[in-house]
């Protein structure tokens, strides 16, 4: 959901493994094994969580490993190469936290 929309991802994502979670706020999220790792580098700010907050994959529950993953085209944002579903996780991470859910 993150990345898949880099233009090396077509020859590249086979190489990752993937996993979905019951991320912040209920929310179900598929990141590759790179993704998951990287994940605590983020600005806890780009969530809509307040400065200083840690924010990683450990505060995620679960839910599948994904073994027959495929690209499948979806809209994304140019400047960041998001994909729709990353950028909707986002929202929702910016929502709850505006609306002060746990």
């Amino acid at each position: 959901m993150e990345c898949g929309a880099d233009e090396f991802e077509p020859d590249h994502y086979l190489t990752h493994e993937y996993t979905e979670f019951e991320a912040y706020f209920g929310q179900p999220v598929i990141l590759c094994d790179f993704c998951v790792a990287d994940f605590a580098s983020y600005d806890p700010a780009y969530f809509g969580f307040s400065k200083g907050r840690k924010i990683s994959s450990s505060d995620w529950t679960f839910v599948r490993r994904i073994k027959d993953i495929q690209l499948a085209p979806q809209p994304y944002c140019p400047t960041c190469s998001h994909l729709l579903s990353f950028m909707t996780f986002v929202e929702g991470c910016r929502q709850g936290n505006e609306r002060g859910d746990s």
